[in-house]
């Protein structure tokens, strides 16, 4: 491959990292509030958005390893992205008839397609050209996927948010005009445009991706010894399953309930609430690129076990203090999170010689923890509120400072994943 070319595949390959993060972040911090208003929805029931898309990549991550082990990871991309792009266009059908299980099955779609790119793009760019530029490739592309997180909650909040809230006596005056209907279809079909702008581009890109010569990589790994161990026998990979599962619900959970707290708490409107996450989420991208040279100077499971102590005493802290300074307190908490799934999951697989393809598996497997946390979340706020419901991410946190104490002799991992 010419360096033209390998430049051209490098960059495609990236694109991938940023529709992902613009699928994962539109869905928690969006269609979670949104979808609650146009189909009038508990708060428990609003979670089952991010159910369906995690319980899409735990079901996938398995299905999508063998299919790439067989048809190799162009042909694994391809067909993600069209899955990607399937479940975008059923968001019209799903916002026309207001049928929430549709919109579920639509987010279950997408996300099935996002699950095969991550478990195929991170090892893919990661071997795209020369390993000595390897780090560079993977830090480059996941900065995309901190600029989707950013930049996904303010084009929601643009485009998808009406800012319209009505209170209970405002539903009964419309209910009582025959307006009510019409007001929650306008709500609904606000989702059409952005998801078929989405599909289209998702497509094109499939399309760019089919017409391009991508090499076939071929993994081998010196340490066969390893190959014949169980990779259930790993205890520190089992370890890390468990992190990934409380980091990605925590993080899920943080992003799924940020508006409601910011309403609800510190008073802020719907719109105001969208863009003060992705404010937020600058932090976090900000972070992506703070944290990876700080690792220079701290070793980054000394920098995991800072980072989740904080986040515990910010989430205590937005218990705590009244209004607009708790939701002040909640915006610091993505900067902290920022290096977390990437050096749980770096930790996890180190050493795993042959098996590693396997433990990688696994670990996405505990990406399952976004559909769990958050309905705990949401449960928890229907039965007492939102402020106490935000203290189950500190036992998340809390097992984050554990697994990262477990393993606080390793001095440095190589940053190979993003989330």
């Amino acid at each position: 491959m010419s360096k033209k070319n390998g430049f051209y595949a490098v960059a495609l390959i990236t694109s991938l990292f940023f529709l992902w993060g613009i699928a994962l972040n539109l869905n928690s911090d969006i269609l979670v509030p949104h979808l609650k208003k146009a189909c009038q929805l508990s708060y428990r029931q609003s979670g089952l958005v991010d159910s369906a898309f995690y319980i899409a990549y735990f079901i996938i991550a398995i299905p999508a390893g063998l299919f790439m082990h067989k048809y190799g990871y162009k042909k694994g991309i391809i067909l993600g992205l069209c899955l990607f792009a399937v479940g975008s266009f059923l968001f019209y059908p799903a916002a026309s008839t207001r049928i929430y299980w549709f919109f579920l099955l639509a987010l279950f779609i997408i996300a099935s397609g996002c699950g095969m790119l991550e478990t195929a793009a991170n090892p893919y760019i990661n071997n795209l050209g020369d390993p000595e530029h390897a780090t560079f490739r993977i830090n480059f592309a996941q900065s995309f996927n901190g600029l989707a997180a950013t930049l996904a909650p303010f084009l929601g909040g643009i485009f998808i948010l009406s800012g319209k809230n009505l209170s209970p006596a405002q539903e009964v005056v419309l209910a009582h005009n025959h307006q009510l209907e019409a007001y929650l279809q306008s709500e609904s079909d606000a989702v059409k445009i952005p998801y078929i702008v989405i599909g289209l581009v998702v497509l094109a890109v499939a399309f760019l991706i089919w017409r391009t010569h991508l090499p076939d990589i071929k993994e081998h790994d010196s340490d066969t010894g390893v190959a014949h161990r169980s990779v259930f026998k790993e205890k520190n990979l089992l370890l890390g399953v468990l992190g990934i599962f409380f980091y990605v619900g925590a993080q899920a959970g943080f992003q799924s309930y940020f508006i409601f707290f910011s309403e609800g708490v510190g008073g802020f409107g719907e719109k105001i609430s969208s863009k003060l996450i992705s404010l937020a989420f600058v932090g976090f991208m900000a972070g992506r690129f703070i944290g990876s040279y700080m690792m220079r100077f701290i070793s980054p499971v000394k920098l995991l076990v800072i980072y989740s102590l904080i986040n515990c005493g910010l989430l205590i802290l937005s218990f705590a203090l009244p209004g607009k300074l708790a939701v002040f307190a909640l915006m610091g908490i993505p900067f902290f999170m920022s290096i977390m799934f990437p050096t749980i999951f770096s930790l996890s697989i180190r050493g795993l010689g042959e098996n590693t393809k396997k433990g990688s598996s696994l670990l996405i497997m505990g990406i399952v923890g976004g559909a769990v946390i958050p309905l705990t979340l949401g449960l928890v706020t229907d039965k007492v509120n939102i402020r106490v419901a935000y203290l189950i991410p500190v036992i998340c946190f809390a097992y984050i400072f554990y697994f990262a104490l477990k393993n606080i002799r390793v001095k440095a991992v190589q940053q190979v994943v993003s989330h």
